[in-house]
């Protein structure tokens, strides 16, 4: 009995000492195990106890001379210290050195909500999993979704809340913003800012505003004034901070704002 406390406390000792060495450094050995995830499990000088599992919806691994493990939950250095611990009380390994790899995440999943085409929960399947990869799992946004995309969820035990301007990250402004996702966060997509056209054009109807959108291309975009209409005779409605409505007559290059209304009256002539 008292050789085998003497194991436990080798053990004990070796695996803080690594884990002061490495723990810090490697991120992977802070990651929390779920159901679904798959590890790989070595003992230094006993290839035989080399083990390929998957966590089970219960939390547990089975694991050879020691039976049945509860690592969900755990982060992957103290899964490490779990299974240690089981083959120096037994007295089947003397110092047992335990190396815990994680070959694939299933357990923490994303979610993707909003104007999406394929909105869903998601399996992180590796732990370097960015923003872009998984608006890809997703289908990408619609034609109806904003460039503002809105992740959610929780860092180092604090909410977290991160506003992206996705497009930017592909035009070379905003390359740190394709961040890395972690399981249990919301990826939001809302709709984009709208427009509203009406009277003498085209196309009336309501239209997403483009970037740095003039009033000359939201009348474009509706087809232009017909024959009926004329230039002088465009009004734009805006809702001011008070809630009140402004009539305007904008100049050609002004720019659209969010729910502006633009008007295009009937030429008198």
């Amino acid at each position: 009995m008292f050789k085998q406390f003497v194991l436990v406390l080798v053990s004990l000792f070796s695996m803080a000492a690594f884990s002061v060495a490495h723990g810090q450094q490697d991120p992977i050995k802070n990651y929390r195990l779920a159901a679904g995830d798959a590890v790989r499990i070595k003992v230094f000088k006993h290839d035989d106890l080399t083990l390929d599992a998957r966590v089970s919806e219960n939390g547990n691994i089975t694991y050879p001379l020691i039976g049945a493990v509860k690592i969900g939950g755990l982060t992957v250095a103290d899964a490490e210290r779990q299974i240690t611990l089981g083959l120096a009380r037994g007295g089947f390994v003397k110092d047992p050195q335990v190396t815990m790899i994680l070959m694939q995440v299933r357990g923490n999943q994303v979610s993707v909500l909003g104007h999406v085409n394929r909105p869903g929960r998601f399996p992180l399947e590796t732990l370097n999993t960015r923003l872009a990869d998984v608006l890809a799992m997703a289908g990408g946004i619609n034609p109806a979704g904003s460039d503002v995309v809105i992740v959610t969820g929780e860092r180092n035990g604090n909410a977290f809340r991160k506003e992206i301007d996705f497009p930017a990250v592909f035009a070379g402004q905003n390359q740190d913003q394709n961040i890395l996702i972690s399981g249990g966060d919301v990826v939001f997509v809302s709709q984009a800012p709208m427009y509203y056209i009406y009277g003498q054009v085209q196309r009336p109807g309501s239209y997403r505003i483009e970037r740095d959108m003039t009033v000359q291309q939201a009348l474009a975009l509706g087809g232009g004034i017909n024959s009926r209409g004329t230039e002088s005779g465009i009004r734009l409605h805006r809702k001011k901070t008070d809630g009140s409505v402004e009539s305007i007559s904008p100049e050609s290059y002004d720019l659209v704002q969010p729910n502006d209304v633009i008007y295009v009256r009937e030429s008198i002539f």
